[in-house]
C-alpha cells in the first residue's frame, strides 16, 4: 500500500480528534505513526505552524516527500521540514534549501490546549523541545495541580512543570541535567506567565532526589563526585518521575528495565501521605503489569500503600498494537 492511501487513511481515522484539537486549541500532534500504521520508522507530526516528516529507518525517495506532501498540504497549506534520522545516532543527515533551514532552526510558539510551548525542528539536540505522546501526562498534572507542590524529575524542557503552574499549582520544582532544556523551560513558564512559580535546578537527578528524599548522595564505587546544587530534605503533593531508557553517571545508573526501583524509591520518599506520583517507563520490552506490580512492592516496603491508581494511555494520535503502547503511565495515590 503506497504512503499517500496509508497517511490519508490515517488522517480518516484521525478525524473527530483533529477537529478536537482545533477546538481545544491544539495545534501539535501526530498524524502518521509508522510503526503502528505501516511504514515502520515513519512519523509525521504537526508543531504549530509547520509540518515535521521524520524518517528513523530509511531515508525517504524524493517522490515519497512529494507523495506526503500532496496530503499534508491538503490538510494545511504549512512549510513541511523533513528530517533524515535514518542513521543509528538519529543525527540528521540532510539538508535543507535555506529558506526551509532558517524556518527549522527558529524557535517557534505553538499551542496545546491552550497552553503556550517553545519548538525547534533542528537544534543542538535531537527532538522538537516537546514529546507529543507525553499530552496525556501534561493534560492529568494540569487537572491535579491546584493549590498543590509538584516536583517534576527528568523535566527536559519543563512540559510537565508548565502545565502543573497553569493548574494552580503553588510551587513547581524542575530538575534537569542539561542547561539548554531548562532554559526552554524558562521560555515555556515565561510564554504562560507562570514564572513565579517555576524553579528550574540544573542537577544529575540521583543527588537532587536523593537530597530531597533526606538521604546520603553516595555515588557509584570508585567515582569522584562531581559539584552538585544542595537542596534541603522537601517532601511534595505530587511528584512526575519520566527517567530516559538508560543513563550514567557518577552518581547512578538509570536503568529502566532493571532497576527502576534505584529511583523509584526516593521519588516516592518525597512524596506527602496522600499525595501522587505519576511513573513513566517508555520501555517497550517492560511488561505492563510486571513493573506496576515491582512499584506496589516497592511502595509496600516502605512501609505506605497504594491507596488509588490511574493509567494514563497516550491519545489516539498515536495508536499501538493491540492498545500495548510502549509508553506506560501511571499514577499512584500514596497513604
Amino acid at each position: 500500500m503506497s504512503i499517500q492511501t496509508l497517511l490519508s487513511t490515517a488522517l480518516a481515522k484521525r478525524h473527530d480528534f483533529l477537529q478536537h484539537a482545533e477546538d481545544n486549541q491544539t495545534d501539535c500532534f501526530r498524524v502518521f505513526h509508522g510503526t503502528a500504521e505501516g511504514v515502520s520508522g515513519l512519523n509525521i507530526d504537526r508543531y504549530g505552524d509547520t509540518w515535521l516528516v521524520q524518517s528513523f529507518h530509511q531515508t525517504l525517495t524524493d517522490q515519497e516527500l512529494v507523495d506526503i506532501g500532496t496530503i499534508l498540504l491538503q490538510q494545511a497549506d504549512l512549510p513541511i521540514i523533513y528530517n533524515d534520522r535514518s542513521l543509528g545516532n538519529s543525527r540528521v543527515l540532510n539538508a535543507l534549501s535555506p529558506q526551509l533551514a532558517e524556518i527549522a532552526g527558529s524557535e517557534r510558539v505553538m499551542q496545546e490546549n491552550g497552553i503556550k510551548f517553545c519548538t525547534k525542528l533542528r537544534h543542538e539536540g535531537q527532538d522538537p523541545l516537546l514529546f507529543l505522546d507525553m499530552r496525556i501526562g501534561r493534560e492529568y498534572v494540569r487537572a491535579n495541580s491546584q493549590d498543590k507542590t509538584v516536583l517534576n524529575l527528568f523535566s527536559y524542557t519543563c512540559g510537565i512543570g508548565t502545565a502543573a503552574a497553569m493548574g494552580g499549582a503553588t510551587r513547581v520544582m524542575n530538575v534537569d541535567f542539561s542547561s539548554f532544556a531548562l532554559a526552554t523551560g524558562k521560555a515555556n513558564a515565561a510564554l504562560n506567565q507562570v514564572s513565579k512559580v517555576c524553579e528550574f535546578v540544573q542537577s544529575d537527578a540521583f543527588p537532587a532526589l536523593r537530597q530531597l528524599a533526606g538521604l546520603s548522595v553516595g555515588g557509584r564505587r570508585n567515582q569522584k563526585l562531581p559539584s552538585y546544587p544542595k537542596l534541603p530534605q522537601t517532601q511534595f503533593d505530587l511528584v512526575f518521575l519520566d527517567p530516559p531508557r538508560y543513563a550514567k553517571s557518577a552518581f547512578g545508573i538509570v536503568d529502566l528495565i532493571n532497576d527502576y526501583q534505584g529511583l523509584f524509591k526516593p521519588a516516592l520518599m518525597t512524596t506527602k501521605a496522600a499525595g501522587t506520583i505519576v511513573c513513566c517507563n517508555n520501555v517497550a520490552k517492560v511488561d505492563r503489569q510486571a513493573w506496576f506490580d515491582s512499584l506496589v512492592r516497592c511502595v509496600e516496603k516502605q512501609g505506605r500503600t497504594v491507596t488509588a491508581y490511574a493509567w494514563l494511555n497516550p491519545h489516539e494520535d498515536f495508536p499501538s498494537f493491540d492498545d500495548n503502547h510502549p509508553l506506560k503511565i501511571v499514577a499512584l495515590t500514596l497513604s
